[in-house]
């Protein structure tokens, strides 16, 4: 017997935002369907219960994405953090193997509630990827007739920017630029399901915004000021609003030349600080572990031609 129909291929896909193409080098989709809250109750006096649907919760996209042409997402990402909040139509298109559509998952008025940075060390040779998570109020998804092209960029590669391109920067503290790692870090966006009416699917509106402390190791060798930092801020409580600093996380090129984007943090605070473990007979560099609080951040994309 031979078969009439032809598997999709997983990894052709595009992202739509507001009915453009998204340049943005797309490396994984998913979510986003729709998921029906079950209600199991008895039934009069008699050992019987039934089960029925109620209403209907969607689970957000999960996308993670290059920096290579990710100019709006990052724009969108920069509105959230700034409370300036925009929802966001589109859909997702998936292709078979001659790249045509076959499945449209489209999804309305949607907010980003989650921005994720990769782990960043400067002995790592991997490109770096974001990840965000979108929460819409409203999906639907449809077969296509294979009869468009999908424009995205399908064959590119991500580039641009390597996990071990950063420069931590800590005003008064210059010598945090020797920070040789930071642990991943995630920006949160909390979100209130409103349910209304007879509608099944809930409306969603954004409440607090939460930024995460920062961790990460410098050599002991360059860590005089901050272990003076140390003996201020914690061990003597000088611990007020106006000994908290500013600062930056400069995301740089592979050629290390220039900053792609940065991260400006401010009302940034020592939350700990300890010298990492030392065993006997190992040549590793001595480094200091540090915990910075961050009271807000700002996404700067100079480097990418935003505002």
């Amino acid at each position: 017997m031979t078969l009439q129909k032809r598997s999709y291929t997983s990894g052709h896909f595009e992202l739509l935002i507001d009915g453009h193409a998204s340049t943005a080098y797309l490396k994984s989709i998913d979510g986003g369907f729709a998921k029906a809250q079950l209600i199991d109750e008895p039934v009069g006096p008699a050992n019987e219960r039934i089960k029925h649907t109620s209403v209907v919760d969607i689970e957000p996209f999960t996308i993670d994405f290059g920096i290579s042409g990710a100019n709006e997402i990052l724009k969108w990402i920069q509105g959230s953090w700034r409370k300036s909040y925009s929802r966001r139509n589109g859909s997702v298109s998936h292709a078979n193997f001659d790249l045509k559509k076959t499945f449209e998952h489209e999804f309305r008025e949607a907010l980003i509630t989650e921005t994720s940075f990769p782990a960043l060390d400067g002995a790592a040779k991997d490109a770096a990827y974001m990840k965000i998570k979108v929460q819409p109020e409203y999906v639907r998804t449809k077969k296509l007739g294979a009869n468009e092209m999908a424009q995205g960029n399908l064959g590119t590669k991500q580039k641009l920017w390597m996990a071990s391109g950063f420069r931590l920067n800590i005003d008064g503290i210059d010598e945090m630029r020797y920070t040789n790692k930071i642990e991943a870090f995630t920006i949160k966006q909390g979100i209130k399901k409103l349910y209304t009416g007879q509608e099944r699917f809930p409306q969603i509106e954004p409440t607090k915004i939460e930024f995460p402390n920062l961790t990460g190791t410098i050599a002991l060798e360059y860590a005089d000021k901050l272990l003076e930092w140390n003996e201020q801020y914690i061990m003597k409580g000088r611990s007020d609003p106006k000994a908290q600093k500013t600062g930056s996380i400069e995301f740089l090129s592979p050629k290390r030349d220039k900053a792609i984007f940065s991260i400006n943090l401010y009302e940034v605070g020592l939350a700990s600080l300890q010298v990492q473990q030392s065993q006997a007979n190992q040549d590793a560099i001595k480094r200091v572990k540090f915990e910075l609080y961050v009271g807000r951040m700002d996404l700067d994309g100079a480097g990418l031609g935003m505002e």
